[in-house]
C-alpha cells in the first residue's frame, strides 16, 4: 500500500531503505503513537463498532510526539494473532468503537525519554501482554488494561509507551518472532515452567498444534520433558514429531485419546496437560493426567463453560491452575532461556499488516501450524 511505510527509521536514526525495513505497520497504545518524522498522522488498523473482520479499517491517529520521562518510542514492525485477538476482532469480546488491534507487538526503539536506563536507540524491544503487572502474583483478572482489548493495540506504525511495557526481545530475533513470545509463548512458559515447575524427564500432554501447543512443545522439549501431543490433522502430527513429539494422536480418529495417552505413560498418567480446549477436552484431560498432577487450563475453545467430571477429578487429586499469559518479569526470564537454548518459533505464515482481515480469516481456517505473523 502506498505511504504505508513513510518515515520509518532505522534503529540509528537513519531514513529506512526497503532493504533495511520490510514494507511494515504498527500500533498505538492509549495515546501513543507516531510516525518518526513527526509527521501529524500516522496509518493504524482499527475496528469499528459492533466488530468483525469487514470492519477493520485503515486509519490516520495524531502524532504523540517524542517520549516523555519514562517512556520509550518504538518502530513497530511485527506482531502475532492469537485466540483473544480473534474474539475482540469479531466482536465476540467488545471493545470500544476505533479500538487500534493486536496485543502482540514488536519493533525497535527510537529514542528514549528521561530516566530510562534499560534500553537505548536501535534495542529491538517486544510488548508485555500485562503492562502493568511486573512482578509476583496475579492481581488482575480481566483485559481491561491489554492491548487490543482494554486499550489500544500495537496495529499501527510507531508507538510511545512506558519503558516496563516492553521487555527486551531474545537475541537475533525478527520482529515477528518477538512478538510471537508476548501471548503464546509467555502462556506456555509459565504454565510448565512458572507455574509447573516442569523438569527433565516429565512428560507432557498438549492439545492441538496451535501457538501456545507449539510453543509448549518447544519449551518441554528445551527442559528434556517427554511430549505427547494431539491434533486431528496427521500431517500436523508428523511435524510435531520433526520438533521432538514422541507420542503422537488423532481426536478424530480416538476420541478415547485420554486413555490412550495414559497408556503412553504405562497407565500412569502424565505429569502436565497444557488444556487449551476448555470444556469439550476437560474431562479428556482429566483422563490422561497422573494422581497429583498439574493441568494448566489456558483455552476456552470449545466453550466458555461445561460439566466437569468432579468426581474423577477428585480422586486424581490433581491440580488445575487456570492462567492468563503472565508478568513481566516472567517474560525477561522466557527471554534469557530462548538465547540460552536457540530456540526460535515456528511461524506459519506472514501477513502484511494491511492485510490484517485476511490473517485473521486463515487463523479461522485452523489450518495453521504454530504462530500467524504480522509484519510491516
Amino acid at each position: 500500500m502506498p505511504g504505508f511505510d513513510d518515515g520509518l527509521r532505522n534503529g540509528d536514526g537513519s531514513p529506512a531503505t526497503p532493504d533495511a525495513q520490510p514494507p511494515y505497520l504498527h500500533r498505538e497504545f492509549s495515546r501513543h503513537c507516531a510516525d518518526e518524522h513527526g509527521d501529524t498522522t500516522m496509518k493504524t488498523m482499527a475496528l469499528r463498532a459492533p466488530g468483525g473482520l469487514d470492519r477493520i479499517v485503515i486509519e490516520d491517529r495524531p502524532d504523540p510526539g517524542q517520549p516523555g520521562p519514562g517512556e520509550i518510542r518504538v518502530a513497530l514492525h511485527g506482531a502475532s494473532l492469537n485466540y483473544h485477538d480473534l474474539a475482540v476482532a469479531t466482536g465476540q469480546m467488545k471493545t470500544a468503537d476505533g479500538r487500534v488491534l493486536l496485543a502482540d507487538g514488536a519493533g525497535i526503539v527510537e529514542s528514549v525519554g528521561e530516566g530510562v536506563g534499560e534500553f537505548a536507540p536501535g534495542d529491538m524491544v517486544v510488548s508485555c501482554f500485562f503492562p502493568d503487572w511486573q512482578d509476583g502474583l496475579p492481581t488482575k483478572g480481566d483485559f481491561s488494561r491489554t492491548p487490543g482489548d482494554g486499550i489500544d493495540g500495537f496495529a499501527c506504525e510507531t508507538a510511545i509507551l512506558p519503558a516496563t511495557a516492553f521487555t527486551r526481545a531474545p537475541r537475533g530475533y525478527d520482529a515477528v518472532e518477538a512478538a510471537a513470545i508476548t501471548t503464546a509463548g509467555l502462556t506456555a512458559w509459565r504454565a510448565l515452567v512458572g507455574d509447573g515447575r516442569l523438569k527433565a524427564g516429565d512428560t507432557v500432554l498438549l492439545l492441538g498444534t496451535g501457538g501456545v501447543s507449539i510453543w509448549a512443545l518447544q519449551i518441554a522439549r528445551m527442559v528434556g520433558a517427554r511430549v505427547a501431543i494431539t491434533s486431528s490433522s496427521d500431517e500436523k502430527l508428523e511435524r510435531a514429531r520433526a520438533l521432538g513429539a514422541e507420542f503422537t494422536l488423532n481426536y478424530r480418529a480416538e476420541p478415547e485419546w485420554g486413555r490412550r495417552v495414559r497408556d503412553w505413560t504405562g497407565g500412569e498418567g502424565v505429569d502436565h496437560v497444557v488444556e487449551v480446549g476448555g470444556p469439550g477436552t476437560l474431562a479428556q484431560s482429566i483422563e490422561a493426567v497422573r494422581i497429583g498432577g498439574h493441568i494448566a487450563l489456558i483455552g476456552v475453545l470449545t466453550g466458555f463453560s461445561g460439566e466437569v467430571p468432579t468426581g474423577a477429578f477428585m480422586s486424581k487429586q490433581a491440580r488445575l491452575q487456570g492462567l492468563i499469559v503472565g508478568s513481566r518479569r516472567q517474560q525477561q526470564d522466557f527471554v534469557r532461556a530462548l538465547e540460552a537454548n536457540a530456540v526460535r518459533p515456528v511461524i506459519d505464515r506472514r501477513f502484511p499488516l494491511e492485510d490484517l482481515s485476511d490473517a485473521f480469516r486463515h487463523e479461522q481456517g485452523a489450518s495453521h501450524f504454530g504462530k500467524i505473523g504480522i509484519e510491516w
